[in-house]
């Protein structure tokens, strides 16, 4: 069976910091910061990147959104005043 951690194990595991995945995986350093911190969920093909550059299968990473979603009042400003 596979480990499954998140980035951030991923990354104390390896010895690895953002920088370290930000210059090994090219991707701009804003995404690389919301990536660690689960506020972004990366498409598959950054997905693929950076599994390769921690050296595992983009399956073995828990992907998704560390801070809890919180529902907001109303429609949006489309419908009107929100109470």
């Amino acid at each position: 069976m596979q480990e499954v951690h998140t980035l951030p194990e991923w990354l104390r595991r390896r010895g690895l910091g953002v920088a370290d995945l930000e210059s090994s995986t090219g991707l701009e350093g804003r995404v690389v910061e919301a990536l660690v911190a689960g506020r972004y969920t990366p498409n598959p093909q950054q997905r693929r990147r950076v599994a390769a550059a921690l050296l595992v299968d983009p399956s073995q990473i828990a992907w998704g959104h560390a801070a809890a979603v919180e529902h907001m009042y109303g429609h949006g400003p489309q419908f009107g005043r929100s109470p």
